[in-house]
């Protein structure tokens, strides 16, 4: 089973790399993305749980961390998330429903670490 949050934490180094590798593309997308993400008729958990359901049609298991992640942050609700699943599963059939599947995961593992207290420090 994947580890969701620790799998968005591992591709920070990948990103970095890219970001280092192809500096101006990806300032580009940045921009992209916060031109996209900037509040106007939708707010941004509204556009998280879109491009959530977005990265199950397209079966993007790194899209799927990083907006579950942000999705929950913006304070989606589990119901949210199953709904918007479900929209994605209807739009994008079986194959929609596998990735649907690790997002729903992915959302659960997010919220099991924060009701879980911190692990001491290893001594």
């Amino acid at each position: 089973m994947k580890e969701w949050p620790d799998f968005v934490k591992d591709l920070t180094g990948p990103l970095r790399n890219l970001r280092g590798g192809a500096p101006e593309v990806m300032k580009a997308f940045a921009d992209i993305a916060q031109a996209a993400l900037s509040g106007k008729a939708l707010d941004s958990k509204t556009k998280e749980l879109i491009a959530l359901a977005i990265s199950v049609a397209v079966r993007c298991d790194d899209c799927i961390a990083f907006h579950v992640k942000a999705a929950f942050e913006q304070g989606a609700s589990r119901d949210e998330v199953a709904e918007v699943l479900g929209m994605a599963i209807y739009m994008g059939a079986g194959p929609s429903a596998m990735y649907a599947s690790h997002a729903f995961e992915a959302y659960s593992q997010f919220e099991a670490r924060k009701a879980a207290p911190p692990a001491p420090p290893s001594a």
